[in-house]
């Protein structure tokens, strides 16, 4: 693949948090972002060269789109696959559409990653009501059921515990099929960046345990306080994955540790991922520029850090009301993604803290480094 020249445009579909960033990094490579989105003036738009307006399954949109940049790339998985294949026709576009449909479905994701021999929870399809009683008899209480498809942040899935919960969650969950999933006994969360390049080049973050909060990410640490050896194969197998979708751009990994010290991946993410936002503060190239060099057929340097970090995300009304408190905070790095209207569980923004290399703190040193947002650590 020959590299971008300076001043070359690179197309984003979506308009969110993740083109916005990627936008920002684009534009310190010398690189136009042409940002395809619903959202005149979206976290995205805010600061692209261009911005088209349409749907993503528009196809004079996309047309247009296309004729105006020079390679595509996409921000987030909820798009129209159909449509990432007309933009294919047109330009080059990385990641490809065999890698975005297999990750917006949680069955072609779990059956890619086993098939290729990646460690993962056990699963099953579930059509109708029966497949459901199957499952159930085979993963035993508790589960988790979800949709195959547009779920995120803890939504679209339900726990069950119980027989009688099995009709009602089937119900209430739509589209169907539904996958079922073993529920792992996890001793924490960890995921992986990798980026890799047209040339088969690749490189890997460091591993990030993370944390959430009513289902939605709050903190990530880097690094995972895990042993050297398992955050070593973490990035193995991030490797393993981007290598066998042949993958060009960068994925968000996520992998559960169990009781026993071994890795389940749980699910990936072909874009940037909220999990790697340390790295824009803690490394010398994030994650954002990091995709724009794999996509643009620029090498890719080290994915070293200078420092530990703490993400904590900045979540709804209640999170931003402390933003002037923030900004008057000594050590937080704050990042506003210029989203107009703070809902509850919207993520508005994320800080940053960094400690020295080797130096990240325990659970009260990272309480007192959030200043005010520390909350109780509760792990879950």
């Amino acid at each position: 693949m020959t590299p971008l020249s300076p001043n070359s445009v690179l197309g984003i579909v979506g308009g969110g948090q993740l083109g916005r960033m990627s936008a920002i990094a684009a534009a310190r490579l010398s690189f136009r972002a042409h940002i395809l989105t619903s959202q005149a003036d979206g976290p995205a738009a805010q600061v692209a060269h261009a911005v088209t307006i349409g749907a993503y399954d528009d196809h004079d949109a996309l047309r247009r789109f296309a004729n105006a940049v020079d390679v595509v790339t996409f921000e987030f998985e909820n798009i129209s696959a159909d449509g990432l294949d007309l933009l294919s026709s047109l330009r080059p576009v990385h990641p490809s559409g065999r890698i975005l449909r297999i990750s917006q479905d949680r069955i072609a994701e779990k059956t890619f990653l086993r098939d290729a021999g990646i460690p993962i929870a056990p699963f099953h399809l579930v059509e109708n009501e029966a497949d459901l009683q199957v499952a159930a008899t085979q993963l035993g209480y508790p589960f988790i059921l979800k949709t195959t498809r547009l779920g995120y942040d803890g939504k679209g899935q339900a726990r069950i515990h119980a027989p009688e919960d099995l009709s009602a969650a089937f119900s209430r969950l739509a589209p169907h099929p539904l996958v079922a999933e073993g529920m792992v006994d996890f001793a924490c969360e960890v995921s992986v960046m990798v980026a890799r390049n047209a040339m088969g080049g690749t490189v890997t973050f460091d591993t990030t345990e993370n944390r959430h909060r009513n289902g939605i990410l709050d903190l990530s640490l880097a690094p995972a306080r895990i042993s050297d050896g398992l955050a070593q194969r973490a990035r193995e197998l991030a490797a393993e994955i981007a290598r066998a979708l042949d993958l060009t751009g960068i994925m968000g990994v996520e992998m559960f540790v169990d009781r026993d010290g071994g890795l389940l991946v749980n699910e990936i993410a072909p874009r940037p991922h909220n999990s790697g936002h340390w790295t824009m503060d803690a490394c010398p190239v994030d994650q954002f520029e990091m995709h724009v060099r794999a996509v643009t057929g620029l090498p890719l340097p080290p994915a070293t850090r200078h420092s530990d970090a703490v993400m904590k995300n900045l979540i709804g009304p209640d999170d931003m009301a402390l933003w002037p408190r923030i900004m008057a905070a000594p050590g937080l790095l704050a990042h506003h993604y210029g989203k107009a209207e703070a809902r509850p569980g919207r993520k508005m923004g994320h800080v940053n803290v960094l400690f020295p290399y080797g130096g990240l703190p325990g659970e009260f040193g990272v309480e007192a480094a959030l200043g005010p947002l520390a909350t109780p650590a509760d792990g879950d």
